[in-house]
């Protein structure tokens, strides 16, 4: 038989390959180079169950696949961050990891069991799935089994194996859930939060702007929460002035510090009355005097939470350091798994073993011999903590040494905590007798305590912990003496900002930056506790549940994604609560922050023109429609809307003739009064290039304001020529889309690719009624006006026009006033047949071609007896 075993770690394979070849029947160990070079394989024989095996060993390096969304989606500007919510995802063995993968598949081939060395933890049980599924797809028949081990040492390698499980499939959903739950929470707001907030503002950081990135994470943000709501109690708090009295008592035996049983007062005046009390009778009376006996117990076995907070604060260690050291100390075989919950040894483990290892180390060597010794009555079974992973025991030491030649200090700082802190969990507790004493001044009461350490046991090993306490002189109740000085004192707290979301002083003690503290802060505002740790805690609560088989994976997923999606959209509607909070600590930035409008708008199309994002509908600062490619700045493909548009939502129909689809229809509302009379103003239209009647609205009333915001597009001329020129139809774009790019007509005329949209004719003699300036006299060449002349106003900025046959008919004229015209200068009225200016309002006015105002009438024939909707020249 010939087994394939696979471990987490390149080092994890080198050490168990290295145990389990040591019996001489394993005929040494062979090695051999597989596909990856970081990845060796390691052969000898071995009997499991007393049956014979030729073993191949090998491993992969972490996880094997990552999950990850379709490619479409994987861009920053490929869609609206809230369809990452459903958008489709995959789990593959990513390109860097493919030579590992060859090598388990060409290995799997040739072997009947394949036997798994992955960590014994929940995301060990994940990646030992995807050891599963690469080798099943080569080798169907394979027996799985688990091998389950704590510690690289020989008698729990040679345990494990003589012990195989099945491996848990729980465990592995739950990891799932994890990985899926964190990569849809943190691309969205990630995404949210970069692409709205990163150009609006200043942002005093060190990185380039453009390689910024505001990230938002599932575990990550709750951490900065308790490092701005800490920030928050500190700042909120207003130190003030205190007095307090204290009293000294000094005797042959020594000297006792008694501190006033009032604490302190925040009023000068009583705390001097008082005083003054105290010194008026200088008479201290005993009234009491308790004696009890005291214990101070040891830690309860180690975990990762507790090693990682005993180095920060006996070491000054970081916890990415600890836990460096401490794997590399576990890979080596010196200490067991450090990654684990677990406080409390069970019933089976051999502790007296583990103790015996170390009575030779030149410094703890006696305390472990103490141990050991019977008649010395130091041993004591440990106590747990109430917490068990069911994976891995308590971290505790596997090997002896008195010190390794690689060794760093924080290797042998983090041997020497796990080591101590594992004799003193076995040990009795300190024993100590505590005297307090309480004394009486004028009606003012004192107190003093002492104590005498009588045991010291377990801290005679635990040289991190002390038990503080000063021997007081012998008193009896009654007793009476003269009292010493008095003291004030008054504290005063101050913090310093860095950058990014936190920083870490000397001290370690974290502070939020002025970007954390402002995020946080702004989604506080939302109302949603999204910073604290309590959306985690649920999940890591319904995580647990998979993994114990009471809720199902799909069960849990629908859920936690819904209630995220839900305050992803509520948080995005109100955004306007993070640019409040960011205003707090920053400038707004003179950047025009696009992104932010891309954060919204529902889909229309694929985008023909990059073929990577969605084109979205969106609706302009300035009121107008148009349909963007969600990939801007990279891609700027757009579709520009007729400018009479007033609503515009897109429908689920999809249009039967445009291509390549989905293309979905909009339905949108015109304004009455600025389009032709033979329109409706209801239209269910595509932008896909086969609507004629959008077509034709585009060319009459043209597509709004687009001076401040066009510019151009991949492989397009300057923003304000008419470089913007249609798309081929072959793209499913309307040759109609860019044809007014300068959005000017007819006051600028621009130039379509096949067809000038205005002729000049020369000078006119009629005045604008505007600005009085002289107009031009120019003839339409539009489909729909072809060869119909107009009077437009020469001077810039002024958007006066009028039809030569209204004009020489004494016709009504349209203009917008000039409160609009300054609001908007780059606004083009009165397009088409004149109807955009046909609308009444505060803004609009009615004048003659004298320039008189003209109120009632209809405006295109002037006749003030009906109003345009009954004209009898309408379509004329």
């Amino acid at each position: 038989m010939r087994a394939l075993n696979v471990a987490e770690k390149p080092s994890v394979a080198k050490a168990v390959a290295g145990i389990l070849s040591k019996n001489p029947a394993s005929g040494g160990l062979r090695v051999r180079d597989g596909r990856s070079r970081f990845n060796r394989i390691f052969e000898f024989n071995y009997s499991i169950q007393n049956q014979q095996f030729q073993m191949a060993f090998t491993s992969v390096t972490g996880h094997l696949m990552e999950i990850e969304f379709d490619e479409r989606y994987r861009k920053w500007h490929s869609c609206d961050p809230v369809d990452l919510y459903h958008a489709p995802v995959r789990k593959h063995v990513p390109q860097d990891k493919s030579d590992i993968q060859k090598t388990l598949e060409e290995e799997a081939r040739k072997c009947q069991w394949l036997i798994l060395w992955l960590d014994c933890d929940r995301e060990g049980e994940n990646i030992a799935f995807e050891v599963v599924e690469v080798c099943t797809r080569a080798n169907r028949n394979l027996n799985i089994w688990r091998a389950r081990f704590s510690a690289l040492i020989d008698r729990d390698i040679h345990y494990a194996v003589q012990h195989l499980v099945r491996p848990n499939k729980l465990f592995a959903d739950a990891v799932d859930v994890r990985q899926e739950i964190d990569l849809r929470i943190g691309a969205s707001f990630t995404r949210f939060q970069t692409m709205l907030l990163k150009d609006a503002f200043v942002l005093d950081v060190s990185t380039e702007d453009r390689n910024l990135i505001l990230s938002y994470g599932p575990c990550q943000f709750p951490t900065l929460g308790f490092v701005v709501e800490r920030f928050w109690e500190i700042q909120s708090h207003e130190p003030e002035e205190f007095w307090t009295i204290n009293c000294t008592h000094n005797s042959d035996e020594g000297t006792a510090t008694f501190s006033w049983m009032r604490g302190h007062l925040f009023d000068y005046t009583c705390a001097t009355i008082l005083y003054e009390l105290c010194v008026l009778e200088p008479t201290a009376t005993v009234i009491n005097v308790r004696q009890q006996e005291k214990l101070k117990y040891p830690p309860h076995p180690l975990s990762t939470i507790e090693l990682e907070k005993r180095a920060s604060r006996y070491f000054r260690m970081s916890s990415e350091q600890t836990m460096k050291v401490a794997e590399d100390l576990y890979q080596a075989g010196f200490i067991s798994y450090p990654r684990t919950e677990t406080d409390g040894f069970s019933e089976r483990t051999d502790l007296r073993t583990m103790v015996q290892e170390q009575q030779h180390h030149p410094v703890w060597g006696s305390y472990a011999q103490r141990l050991l010794d019977a008649e010395a009555g130091l041993w004591r079974n440990p106590n747990g903590g109430g917490h068990d992973d069911k994976a891995h025991p308590p971290i505790h030491p596997t090997k002896f040494s008195a010190g390794e030649a690689g060794w760093s200090q924080d290797h042998h700082k983090v041997y020497e905590l796990v080591v101590r802190h594992f004799l003193a969990c076995v040990s009795k507790p300190a024993v100590g007798a505590e005297t307090v004493v309480e004394i009486d001044i004028a009606g003012e009461q004192f107190s003093a305590s002492g104590r005498v350490i009588l045991e010291r046991n377990y801290l005679d090993v635990y040289r991190f912990e002390t038990w503080g306490g000063s021997m007081i002189p012998t008193y009896t109740f009654g007793q009476q003496a003269g009292i010493g000085t008095d003291a004030t004192m008054h504290d005063h707290i101050k913090k310093l900002l860095d950058r990014f979301y936190a920083t870490k002083d000397s001290s370690t003690r974290f502070s939020p930056t002025n970007l954390g503290e402002a995020l946080v802060m702004g989604y506080d505002d939302m109302g949603y506790e999204l910073w604290k740790p309590n959306l985690r805690s649920m999940m890591e609560s319904d995580m647990k549940a998979v993994s114990m088989g009471t809720k199902r994976k799909a069960e849990v997923l629908e859920t936690c994604l819904q209630q995220m999606k839900a305050c992803f959209v509520d948080a995005r509607s109100n955004k306007g609560k993070l640019f409040d909070a960011m205003e707090v600590f920053f400038e707004r930035s003179n950047r025009s922050n696009n992104n932010e409008q891309q954060t919204t708008g529902d889909i229309v199309r694929r985008c023909g023109l990059c073929q990577e994002s969605d084109m979205v509908l969106r609706k302009k600062p300035d009121g107008n429609f148009m349909v963007g490619c969600l990939g801007y700045p990279q891609c700027r493909n757009v579709v520009w809307l007729p400018g009479s548009v007033s609503e515009a939502i897109v429908t689920p129909n999809v249009c039967s003739t445009c291509n390549p689809g989905p293309v979905y229809m909009i339905q949108f509302k015109f304004r009455r009064l600025e389009i032709p009379p033979n329109y409706s103003v209801d239209h269910l239209g595509c932008i896909g290039g086969c609507d004629n009647t959008l077509k034709q609205l585009v060319e009459i009333c043209g597509t709004g304001s687009r001076n401040n915001s066009s510019v151009p597009g991949r492989g397009q001329g300057n923003a304000s020529s008419s470089s913007n020129a249609p798309q081929s139809n072959s793209r499913g774009q309307g040759a109609w889309q860019t044809a007014h790019s300068s959005g000017s007509f007819p006051s600028q005329p621009s130039r379509g690719r096949n067809q000038e949209a205005v002729e000049r004719n020369g000078e006119s003699s009629i005045p604008c009624t505007s600005c009085g300036a002289p107009c031009n006299l120019l003839t339409a060449t539009t489909s729909a006006n072809r060869g119909r002349k107009f009077y437009s106003c020469r001077a810039q900025g002024c958007n006066f026009f009028v039809w030569e046959d209204d004009a020489n008919a004494g016709g009504s004229v349209a203009r917008e006033s000039n409160s609009r015209s300054a609001s908007n200068p780059s606004r083009r009225g009165g397009r088409g047949r004149g109807r955009r200016g046909g609308r009444q309002g505060n803004d609009v006015a009615f004048v003659s071609a004298t320039g008189e105002p003209i109120s009632g009438r209809c405006f295109v024939c002037g006749d003030p007896s009906h109003f345009a909707n009954a004209c009898p020249s309408r379509g004329r």
